[in-house]
């Protein structure tokens, strides 16, 4: 049996206890953070992009901000329909996340392209667990959660396919760190 917690909403959905509905709201805090990190990371790279690909890239992100800010609001509303409070401030984002800022300013397209690789890739698996985690719990949050995936991944797909060869490789592929994927992306292009 849970401790009782003293931050539990006054009410929750109908089938949901106080203490689910605050744990699907906790769940759902988390992929605010990181959806809203996301959409101002995608707007940064679409204002620091250059090189002879910047026109296709800088197009290419706005449909995918636009697309990452609706995520936000639907979390953010489905947290309020929970009963619990969203948090959206640019500190309390900052207090809570557990990864790095995004490292590139101003640099070519294929360079934050494979730093994106990155950034998706950790969005996506943290997606994934957030569903996961309320499969059982919550019908309307998991359903919610598996169709942001259905968008991430495809945008996700629109990046990778700039930093794979025709034979199907990834030039970021090992890499762990968007600056690494960065490199690797660069020098790939290079040779």
């Amino acid at each position: 049996m849970m401790a009782a917690r003293k931050d539990l909403p006054r009410y929750t959905v109908p089938s949901l206890t106080p203490e689910d509905g605050a744990t699907v709201a906790e769940i759902l805090q988390e992929r605010l953070n990181s959806l809203t990190d996301l959409h101002l990371t995608l707007k940064h790279v679409h204002w620091n992009v250059v090189g002879p690909h910047f026109i296709a890239v800088h197009e290419m992100l706005d449909p995918q901000v636009d697309a990452v800010r609706a995520m936000t609001d639907a979390i953010a509303e489905r947290i309020a329909t929970l009963g619990a409070a969203p948090v959206g401030t640019p500190g309390a984002l900052v207090a809570a996340r557990t990864w790095e800022d995004y490292h590139l300013g101003r640099a070519t397209a294929i360079e934050h392209l494979g730093a994106l690789d990155e950034v998706y890739q950790g969005v996506i698996e943290a997606h994934r667990k957030a569903a996961k985690d309320t499969e059982e719990l919550d019908d309307v949050t998991n359903d919610l959660l598996i169709g942001h995936l259905h968008e991430l991944e495809l945008f996700h797909w629109f990046v990778r396919a700039h930093l794979e060869s025709a034979g199907g490789a990834l030039s970021t592929e090992g890499e762990s760190t968007e600056l690494g994927a960065a490199r690797k992306a660069r020098e790939a292009k290079a040779g």
